[in-house]
């Protein structure tokens, strides 16, 4: 391979492949964006969460929030809220907001909360987005801008119509070019790089640049390229999924948060859309059958949607591996999306990496095929960096259970505990973890995220605390108020959806980033 990167051909469809497509186009318009894709594949469809991320993702590609949010059945998420995860107990419940705690040492944030003369949860006592949770209300008023909130906020969001979004948004406005055909072979250069791919109707698409998001196919970055696959199926147990999309009323309220209740093998997501909620059952095949699973999965949606004519609801099976690749970026291909890797949808990353991997392509794209290996190797420093660090958060989820089922004491061996949560661990029971422990720019799960699912799942805080001061009670007093205040001026998220469907210009706002 030699010259400059100006063409570059996307591998697969789907969310990963259209948001690739999307966002190289926008951001770097000089460049010939082409999409390859199978026409006889049709996406999951799914419900998927996404994170705060992703508005400033469609605000830079130039989607308007109204037409997002009616094109893909799409809802407001604030955050993910886990019930039964500590032992089961009724009342075991606690919530992972995407608003941080309030901008004091956590130590005296910690002080403050313990001493507090009424015990309030973790996240209630740091953030007015715990009573929005609750309430099921919006994050955002009707007169403000595109992808402005009250609070922090990410979306619910049906993968399928999100994919048909943004490959009419590529094709018509950001000038795209989508092949709808297979990929046959590839055709290689000498240095083992990509010259072409040979597709099945026998055209030949040339490329410097090729990014790969045939999912778990893999089919440039695996197949060709060779690039091995680093298995962690041995901290993350979970491998399987049943999946079920439940319609809903047109009155019932839409949940603020993705809820996941744990079950004697894993758990179940719950994801409210404006239309119906999506509903799955993540288990180990190791501790858990298909039919056990379906039972769970049925039995949640008895309990919480009584309503619901279950002979109409068939479980959509759904496998896969545990894991990364060794290498992300080889030669002139990168792998993004699940070709790159994939680790249980606990805490909804898959967006958020395809996202963080097309930032750091943009920052680190040269202009010439010669300095392709350099930016090559930094980025798979960085996405190492990353993909461990989403292992151990996910894993400190399952670590501080006491819940006493086989597969929930399997998960709590100390030989399935990474290494440094371990020693994260043993730190953290002297000090609150701190930006010292998560030292990246934009790190996937930070300091305040370790705090949630610490002190939610009954981390005991360090012994050694400071004595409660002013400034952090008065942080606590500041929170309380701002909770009680978008209890009174925020609509629900039913009724901000309800009168967007009603009147699409009523809610656009001027397009900005957040």
């Amino acid at each position: 391979m030699a010259g400059f990167v100006r063409q570059v051909v996307v591998v697969g469809g789907g969310t990963a492949g259209w948001l690739a497509a999307s966002y190289l186009a926008a951001r770097r318009p000089e460049l010939t964006v082409t999409l390859v894709e199978a026409p006889d594949i049709a996406p999951l469809g799914v419900g998927e969460g996404s994170w705060p991320t992703l508005r400033e993702t469609l605000a830079s590609i130039g989607i308007a929030e109204a037409e997002f949010l009616r094109e893909c059945d799409a809802s407001f998420k604030q955050g993910s809220r886990f019930d039964g995860w500590r032992d089961g107990s009724a009342g075991d419940s606690y919530l992972h907001p995407f608003t941080a705690p309030p901008p004091e040492p956590m130590a005296e944030l910690l002080a403050a909360w313990q001493a507090a003369p009424q015990p309030l949860p973790f996240a209630v006592a740091m953030t007015a987005q715990a009573a929005a949770c609750a309430r099921d209300l919006a994050p955002r008023q009707r007169a403000m801008p595109d992808y402005a909130g009250a609070l922090t906020y990410g979306y619910h969001l049906d993968a399928g119509k999100f994919a048909a979004l943004l490959a009419r948004h590529a094709t018509t406005r950001l000038g795209v070019r989508r092949i709808a055909a297979r990929v046959d072979g590839v055709k290689g250069c000498v240095d083992g790089t990509i010259a072409a791919l040979q597709l099945a109707d026998g055209t030949v698409v040339p490329g410097d640049l090729f990014i790969d998001c045939s999912g778990q196919a893999a089919r440039l970055i695996g197949g060709h390229c060779g690039v091995g696959w680093v298995d962690r199926s041995d901290v993350s147990f979970n491998d399987r999924a049943l999946a079920l999309q439940v319609p809903v009323a047109p009155d019932s309220a839409v949940a603020a948060q993705t809820v996941g209740t744990a079950h004697e093998a894993g758990w179940l997501w719950d994801i409210a859309l404006p239309t119906r909620r999506g509903i799955g059952c993540v288990f180990s095949s190791r501790f858990m059958d298909e039919g056990a699973a379906e039972r769970v999965l049925r039995d949640y949606v008895a309990r919480h949607l009584p309503d619901t004519d279950q002979s109409a609801l068939t479980p959509r099976l759904l496998s896969f591996a545990t894991g990364h690749r060794e290498r992300f970026w080889a030669g002139n291909c990168l792998a993004i999306g699940q070709s790159a890797g994939f680790i249980e949808p606990l805490e909804a990353s898959a967006i958020v990496m395809i996202e963080l991997s097309l930032r750091a392509l943009i920052d680190s794209l040269p202009v010439s095929a010669a300095a392709m290996p350099v930016a090559a190797a930094r980025f798979n420093e960085l996405f190492r960096y990353r993909w461990e660090r989403i292992v151990e958060f996910l894993k400190l989820h399952y670590l501080l259970s006491e819940r006493p089922e086989p597969y929930w004491l399997a998960q709590r061996d100390p030989a399935t505990v990474p290494a440094r949560l371990a020693e994260n661990l043993q730190l953290w029971r002297e000090r609150p973890p701190s930006a010292r422990d998560f030292p990246q720019v934009d790190e996937v799960f930070s300091a305040a995220s370790q705090h949630y699912v610490l002190y939610g799942m009954g981390f005991a805080p360090p012994a050694a605390l400071p004595q409660p001061g002013p400034a952090a009670q008065r942080r606590l007093a500041e929170v309380a108020a701002r909770a009680r205040a978008a209890a009174a001026e925020l609509p629900t998220n039913r009724a901000y959806l309800a009168m967007l469907r009603q009147s699409p210009s009523a809610l656009a706002g001027a397009s900005s980033a957040p």
